[in-house]
């Protein structure tokens, strides 16, 4: 935590010193993981009526109309599949159409709003619909074990899963078994995905890798394109400039339920806490203060920050910073590389809280 202290001056000094995240290594049961697979504060009352399509691109017009027909038809009964059979033991014919959608569509087209937006128009209760990230997906599975996660998941009339991540072909291998068995049991799916090192000059992740990628699971797929501006023509958002020491600290105090930390020493403490923890690491939180930010020194520092960024977002959760402006994070090197769309993300999103937080110093 930042050994500057308290500066006194005008407004409401809190009567506690701030939280410090790096003080903090929250154990998160199983229980919790599965009950927290839901769509995020920020997608809370996302619908596809809130969805406005660019009127240059009938694509996003055409996939609201998709996926709207694909929720109303995962109304009634659970689906055919292993769970559910047919006199004399014998299991039902799988279903015919196609049990999952696929979004394609590059960088900032909406796709976790239509994602979000699915579940919530999906004709079943909350505790029979699943909806997290792969990330969020692989720890579950680490914390239940394959077959429990199975088991837990196939009673779901859906499951959707946000930034299919493609990038470690083991994980990748894992949570397409993971899928075909759900399928079995009549699990619908929907997916969005990031992209493969090397194609990330494309902007966006084309379908047909997407599916080469699922191996076996590819004739479960509706393939559905959302076209709009691509990410690579957006360019690195305008970071606002960072405040001084004097004011990130004096606002960590003033504003009840902030944290202080040095940025150095918080990415220090997110590689001693599993990324699976770090929505709880951000329960309570009303604003996050950090001094001293800098380069983020590697690619696994570096991957974990996008991680805490993605959690932050989701709970909209403001971060006032010191030091550089968060679009000098990442070397140019790791903007070139193979991870360079989660590392737009983290700017993009990051700048967004730098924005929200002005206001905790008055601006």
């Amino acid at each position: 935590m930042s050994s500057f202290t308290a500066v006194p001056g005008p407004g409401p000094i809190a009567e506690t010193a701030p939280l410090s995240l790096c003080a903090l290594e929250p154990r998160v049961p199983a229980d919790r993981l599965v009950a927290e697979m839901v769509p995020p504060p920020r997608f809370d009352s996302v619908r596809f009526d809130t969805y406005v399509p660019d009127p240059n691109q009938p694509s996003q017009t055409e996939a609201v109309k998709v996926l709207g027909d694909f929720a109303a038809g995962l109304g009634g009964a659970h689906a055919s599949g292993e769970r559910k059979r047919k006199w004399f033991g014998k299991k039902a014919e799988p279903p015919r159409a196609p049990r999952g959608v696929y979004l394609d569509g590059g960088y900032g087209v909406g796709k976790t709003h239509l994602l979000a937006s699915l579940w919530h128009a999906t004709p079943a209760a909350p505790s029979l619909k699943a909806f997290g990230t792969f990330v969020e997906l692989t720890n579950l599975v680490g914390a239940l074990g394959f077959q429990q996660t199975v088991r837990t998941l196939s009673g779901h009339r859906l499951l959707c899963i946000d930034e299919f991540e493609l990038d470690d072909p083991g994980d990748t291998v894992l949570v397409s078994s993971l899928l075909s068995q759900l399928v079995e049991a009549g699990v619908a799916l929907a997916a969005t995905s990031n992209t493969l090192p090397g194609k990330l000059g494309e902007g966006r992740f084309a379908s047909a890798d997407f599916l080469r990628e699922i191996q076996g699971l590819s004739a479960h797929f509706r393939p559905l394109r959302i076209d709009g501006e691509d990410y690579r023509h957006r360019g690195l958002p305008d970071a606002p400039p960072p405040f001084s020491e004097e004011q990130v600290t004096r606002a960590a105090y003033a504003t009840e339920g902030a944290s202080l930390d040095d940025f150095p020493a918080l990415l220090d403490h997110l590689a001693r806490v599993h990324p699976s923890r770090y929505g709880a690491l951000t329960d309570g939180l009303r604003a996050v203060c950090l001094t001293e930010v800098q380069p983020v020194p590697d690619q696994s520092t570096a991957l974990r920050l996008v991680v805490l960024a993605d959690r932050l977002y989701d709970r909209e959760v403001p971060v006032l910073a010191s030091g550089l402006p968060f679009d000098r994070l990442f070397s140019e090197e790791m903007l070139n590389g193979g991870y360079r769309k989660k590392y737009f993300r983290a700017i993009s999103r990051l700048t967004a809280l730098a924005r929200d937080a002005k206001e905790l110093v008055g601006q």
